[in-house]
C-alpha cells in the first residue's frame, strides 16, 4: 500500500486570509507549510475577501460541515454608484447611476432583507449548472440565469458612512449567503446600482479573528522546518456552538461503539438548546469530545464519532 505523504495532524488553524488568493490556495499552502497530509477549509471567501478562514487538517475535515452551518459574522463596504459583472471591485462594470443613497433611505431598506429571505446568488459563483461551475460559464460569456435561493439574515445594519459613494456594513448571516448579492440588491433597492469594494469576514461559528494568524507569520522559516502542530487548536474547538450532553462512562462506551441510547436514560442531562426532534449535540465523556449525536424518535444516535 502506497504511503501518504505529509504528517497525520489533527486539529483547526484559523488563518487572517489576506486579499488575493483564493481559499484552496490557502489550504494547499499551508497543508504544504505544515507538511500534512490531509487539510480543507470551513466555508470559502472570495479572493477580493480577508479575514477569518478556518483551515481543518485531518480528523478536523470530519466537522467542518458543522463549521460551516455556524452563524458567520461580516464587514463590507458597498460603493454606490457602478454595477460590476462580479458584484465585487474585481469585475468589470456593467451599468452606473448617479443616485446616491441618503443615510436614512439605507436604514429603511435594510429590515427586508431580515431573517429568511430568497437571494440570487452572483453570476460569479460556485453553483453547479447542468454541471458546470456558475463562474466557467460566466467567464466564457455566457453568464447563467440562477433562480432565487433560501437565505437567512440574522443582522444587516449600517456601520458608517465614509462618503456619499459608500457606506460600511455589518452581517450575521446563516450557510450560503452571498454578501455580493445583498450588496447589490441593497443598492437596488435604494434606486441605485453598487457592488462590494472591501469585504471582510470576522466570525466562522467559534472562530474569531482574535484566533487568527497573519500569513506571513506562518510562513517564516518555511524553507528549514514545518509549522509547529503546537499552533492547531484541538479539533473540537469546531464544535463549542453545540450544546453539550454529559455521558456515563457505560453510555460512551455504549456509543462508541455505534449504539444508540434511549433518551428516557438521559432526561434531566438533555440540553435545553438542543432540539428533542432532530436536533445535534456534543456528546462528552468527562472533558473529552466523543462526537456529534442527533436526538431523534426517542433515541440519542451517533452521527459522527470522533
Amino acid at each position: 500500500m502506497r504511503r501518504q505523504k505529509g504528517r497525520a495532524l489533527d486539529g483547526w488553524l484559523i488563518l487572517d486570509k489576506p486579499a488575493g488568493p483564493t481559499s484552496t490556495d490557502m489550504v494547499n499552502r499551508l497543508r504544504r507549510r505544515f507538511d500534512a497530509r490531509k487539510a480543507g477549509h470551513g466555508g470559502t471567501l472570495d479572493p477580493l475577501a480577508t479575514g477569518v478562514l478556518p483551515i481543518a487538517f485531518g480528523a478536523a475535515t470530519k466537522t467542518v460541515p458543522y463549521v460551516m452551518d455556524g452563524t458567520k459574522l461580516y464587514r463590507f463596504t458597498l460603493r454606490f454608484g457602478s454595477a460590476r459583472d462580479t458584484d465585487d471591485a474585481d469585475g468589470q462594470v456593467v451599468a452606473t447611476s448617479d443616485a446616491r443613497p441618503t443615510d436614512a433611505a439605507i436604514r429603511a431598506a435594510l429590515p427586508a432583507f431580515l431573517g429568511e429571505i430568497m437571494q440570487v446568488p452572483p453570476a460569479y459563483s460556485a453553483i453547479k449548472v447542468a454541471g458546470e461551475r456558475a463562474y466557467d460559464l460566466a467567464r466564457a460569456g455566457q453568464a447563467p440565469e440562477l433562480p432565487p435561493r433560501p437565505a437567512r439574515v440574522d443582522r444587516f445594519e449600517l456601520i458608517e458612512r465614509p462618503d456619499a459613494d459608500s457606506g460600511v456594513f455589518e452581517v450575521a448571516s446563516g450557510k450560503g449567503v452571498y454578501m455580493r448579492s445583498l450588496a447589490r440588491d441593497l443598492a437596488r433597492a435604494v434606486g441605485t446600482v453598487g457592488h462590494i469594494a472591501a469585504l471582510r469576514r470576522l466570525r466562522v461559528g467559534p472562530f474569531t479573528e482574535a484566533q487568527a494568524f497573519v500569513l506571513d507569520n506562518l510562513l517564516e522559516g518555511e524553507d528549514t522546518a514545518p509549522a509547529s502542530p503546537d499552533l492547531l487548536l484541538p479539533v473540537a474547538t469546531a464544535l463549542a456552538d453545540i450544546p453539550a450532553l454529559a455521558l456515563t462512562a457505560a453510555e460512551a462506551a455504549e456509543l462508541s461503539h455505534g449504539r444508540a441510547l434511549g433518551l428516557v436514560s438521559l432526561l434531566g442531562r438533555i440540553p435545553g438548546a438542543a432540539d428533542p426532534e432532530g436536533g445535534i449535540v456534543r456528546a462528552m465523556a468527562g472533558s473529552r469530545v466523543l462526537g456529534l449525536c442527533r436526538l431523534e424518535d426517542g433515541w440519542l444516535k451517533p452521527e459522527r464519532l470522533l
